[in-house]
């Protein structure tokens, strides 16, 4: 198994084992009040940190830079496009800009987000999220007009289910294309993609899960507890409280010291090491940067996988 890159679903885009996950970046000043990417992790970084999470990533082989059109109402975007012009990077994002958007609008919100990318194609235009509100195939119609205009290489979703992604995956096929992923929520400490058939069927498709949140919020890190509680929204999640969160932390920490390594890096490392997922981590500066491409830089073996995914 090639531990550095991969494909990206049946693409030909080469990707790295890990991802960085930009959600945070950018100037949310000028974001709502409410919105995730401002709140959600306490107080956001400076550019110039931004921009030293994004060296230490690169040199350290992470060429996989995922953010979304709602991230900070494109202030995400904005920043990834400034750190990343000119640079060698494969870059996703997602529509829609806004909840109640509806699936005619992805056109002009996919040339908005070309243009704070500062890029001519996107390598992965993802759909953010389903919704009753956008047929799913009027959405893979518009990404099928998208890949042959030249704007994106690959289509991918983001929080689909089973079906939904079978959905989308049949209505590409008529257009001779595949579905590249699905985006969800998968750690050690979030599991439901084994067991809701997503996984499976990212398998069977030939697509890629990615995984966002792999470090269940930074719960895996084991920097936090009861008495150290996170920023932002996250001090109110009651997994930073949970006796399991205690149990699983100290079971990474132990694998961890055999390896010389974190608990964070050992939790991605789990991740990286199934067949078929890639995690993106968010890394607000260069030392965040740094410990998540350090996953990169080891193996578990069989008994240690098994072991986590018992624990």
């Amino acid at each position: 198994m090639n531990t550095l890159s991969t494909t990206l679903g049946q693409t030909d885009i080469r990707v790295s084992r890990l991802g960085v996950g930009a959600m945070v970046w950018g100037d949310m000043s000028t974001a709502p009040r409410f919105n995730p990417a401002r709140n959600a992790y306490g107080p956001t970084s400076t550019a110039e940190e931004q921009a030293a999470a994004l060296d230490v990533s690169l040199k350290a082989g992470l060429n996989f830079i995922d953010t979304a059109a709602m991230y900070g109402k494109g202030a995400s975007e904005r920043r990834v496009g400034e750190l990343t012009d000119g640079r060698d990077v494969v870059l996703a994002t997602k529509f829609p800009f806004g909840f109640f958007s509806r699936a005619s609008s992805l056109p002009v919100t996919l040339d908005g987000s070309l243009s704070r990318l500062r890029r001519t194609t996107i390598d992965l235009y993802q759909v953010h999220f389903p919704s009753r509100w956008m047929s799913i195939p009027t959405l893979m119609d518009l990404m099928a007009d998208a890949v042959e205009a030249g704007k994106i290489r690959a289509v991918g979703v983001s929080n689909y289910s089973a079906e939904q992604m079978r959905t989308a995956h049949s209505q590409l096929a008529r257009h001779g294309l595949a579905l590249a992923s699905n985006q969800v929520q998968y750690s050690l400490l979030h599991r439901n993609p084994e067991t809701d058939g997503v996984l499976e069927t990212c398998r069977e498709l030939g697509a890629t899960l990615i995984a966002y949140m792999p470090l269940a919020s930074g719960a895996l890190t084991g920097k936090y507890s009861a008495t150290n509680r996170p920023a932002g929204w996250r001090r109110y999640n009651r997994t930073f409280r949970s006796d399991q969160l205690a149990r699983l932390v100290e079971l990474l920490r132990e694998i961890g010291d055999s390896h010389d390594r974190s608990p964070s890096q050992v939790a991605l490392r789990w991740l990286i090491q199934q067949d078929a997922v890639l995690p993106i981590a968010g890394a607000k500066n260069a030392s965040q940067a740094s410990q998540n491409a350090g996953a990169l830089t080891f193996s578990l073996d069989d008994a240690e996988v098994e072991a986590l995914r018992s624990g």
